[in-house]
């Protein structure tokens, strides 16, 4: 942090100072420096002893390249229509987006298959459920029934969610990866590749390959 301090500190404040910014100078510190750092785990201890801040998993916005977590307000939105074709860091061409594509699963006990929809279909290696609304009358036969993974072999449970699920949207079920208190499978490393809990089969493949290569496989069995 000290290198990229080093490094680009002089043209932020060379900005600052052409945007006309009215500041003492002479008081200058960079916000990680030891007593800044120090400073900071100060005033969360206290918060912390006084039951203001706590400490806990939660979804953040993470970049695979930096390897870290990105606040919300440095995070551009953007709203995908239709298919889209977006350059990527880490990967050579475009990675496409916008594409809701369906797979079956498997029901246990030759019940027959439940199809779901989603856009990233590479995060199925992590299901844990599928989800239907209680009052669509397609899936009511399926309600408590379980599905089979067809990479794993997990079996997964189809669950009720009259929040989660709209049944006008895609085929009307839903790919559950963590919720209702299920188990939580992480299937990516920190750098954005499948881990060993993905299978061999798709073992340090990069996200967006390991999509191209899940969607075959499955087309290979005849699911997608």
């Amino acid at each position: 942090v000290w290198e990229w301090k080093n490094k680009y500190g002089g043209t932020i404040l060379q900005q600052l100072r052409r945007l006309g910014a009215s500041l003492d100078w002479s008081r200058e510190c960079f916000t990680m420096d030891d007593k800044r750092s120090k400073a900071v785990t100060e005033a969360f201890v206290r918060l912390y002893k006084q039951g203001l801040v706590y400490r806990d998993l939660r979804l953040v916005n993470w970049d695979c390249v930096l390897r870290t977590a990105i606040s919300d307000i440095e995070v551009d939105y953007i709203d995908i229509k239709e298919r889209t074709l977006l350059k990527v860091p880490g990967y050579d061409k475009p990675v496409e987006f916008g594409v809701l594509k369906k797979f079956a699963y498997t029901l246990e006990g030759n019940l027959g298959e439940i199809v779901v929809a989603t856009t990233r279909i590479e995060t199925m290696l992590g299901d844990t459920a599928i989800a239907v609304h209680p009052a669509d009358d397609r899936y009511s036969q399926f309600h408590g029934k379980y599905a089979v993974h067809p990479f794993s072999g997990r079996k997964i449970p189809i669950i009720c969610d009259a929040i989660l699920v709209d049944p006008k949207f895609g085929t009307g079920a839903v790919k559950v990866g963590k919720r209702h208190n299920l188990e939580f499978i992480n299937v990516f490393t920190d750098d954005g590749k499948v881990n060993s809990n993905g299978g061999s089969e798709f073992l340090n493949m990069p996200r967006f390959k390991a999509r191209e290569a899940i969607t075959e496989a499955l087309q290979k069995k005849v699911l997608l």
